[in-house]
């Protein structure tokens, strides 16, 4: 059961209302791909229907949001997509990581994430599908999750300082064990502990079919973590020694977009910008 994802009232006058749009933004951001009905969206927030619908229409006459005809779900509008655009970093990390994602999906044949950061989350940005992609995967692009759940965001995640890190487990152990119960904070300090020490996250992503993954920081130019790019692939195609061959092109991959990362900052002579890092 979903708990309200309402923020709380910061007495400020005027900002109750947009208060309530952006969380309804956020909820529909995160199942842009399915859509959310009316009654998913007032009770995920906790606000009355009338008042749900009253926002909804509002946004959909701004183009915030469109409403399918057929289904009445809500999914981001024109609107939501232009100021995407606008809001674009001058170091645009998805333009450049896409082609070498594209490479990796095309040399093993797995499906490839690139998750950036977003408060306690994280954000898949871009993927790439290669020859033999799996296919009841649910996490998409937009779509948001603890930044401790999957190799991309905890590869990111472990490339924090230790005192991040805490403020995070402080806030995402809980999160993640109302999903699942089985999950501890001293299993994600231990993958976090490896992860450090190997140079690389691993994590199971479904036991049905058997799916793991494997995932690599990627800093910015200043050293700081930028983003995290994985392979997912099933189990049975990632013993040993194809493990090592997937690590190999990982670490090569996180090598040349760090270099063009660097380039780009020295070429247009800006500060390195990365696009979004909402901290809660």
């Amino acid at each position: 059961m979903h708990q309200p994802t309402t923020p709380p009232d910061t007495g400020a006058p005027g900002t109750q209302s947009l208060q309530r749009a952006i969380a309804l933004l956020r909820i529909i951001a995160v199942n842009n791909r399915s859509g959310s009905r009316l009654v998913d969206l007032y009770r995920r927030t906790g606000l009355e229907r009338p008042t749900v619908h009253r926002l909804l229409q509002g946004m959909v006459a701004e183009k915030l949001v469109q409403q399918e005809a057929q289904t009445k779900r809500y999914f981001l509008g024109g609107l939501a997509y232009e100021l995407g655009l606008a809001a674009a970093p001058k170091v645009a990390m998805r333009d450049i990581c896409l082609p070498y994602l594209d490479a990796i999906a095309e040399h093993t044949g797995d499906t490839v994430f690139l998750t950036v950061r977003s408060g306690f989350d994280g954000i898949c940005v871009a993927r790439a599908d290669g020859s033999f992609p799996i296919k009841m995967f649910v996490h998409d692009v937009g779509r948001h999750r603890p930044l401790n759940v999957g190799a991309s965001g905890l590869a990111l995640m472990s490339a924090l300082p230790d005192e991040e890190i805490d403020r995070i487990c402080r806030i995402n152990v809980e999160r993640t064990r109302r999903k699942s119960p089985r999950f501890t904070e001293a299993a994600l300090r231990a993958s976090i502990e490896s992860t450090r020490r190997r140079g690389y996250a691993t994590n199971k992503v479904m036991d049905e079919p058997p799916v793991h993954s494997v995932g690599m920081v990627i800093r910015s130019p200043d050293g700081t973590p930028a983003a995290g790019v994985s392979v997912s692939t099933l189990a049975s195609r990632l013993g040993n020694d194809r493990l090592e061959m997937v690590v190999r092109c990982l670490d090569d991959t996180v090598r040349s977009i760090e270099a063009e990362l660097r380039s780009c900052v020295n070429r247009d002579r800006v500060p390195y910008a990365m696009p979004s890092v909402a901290l809660a």
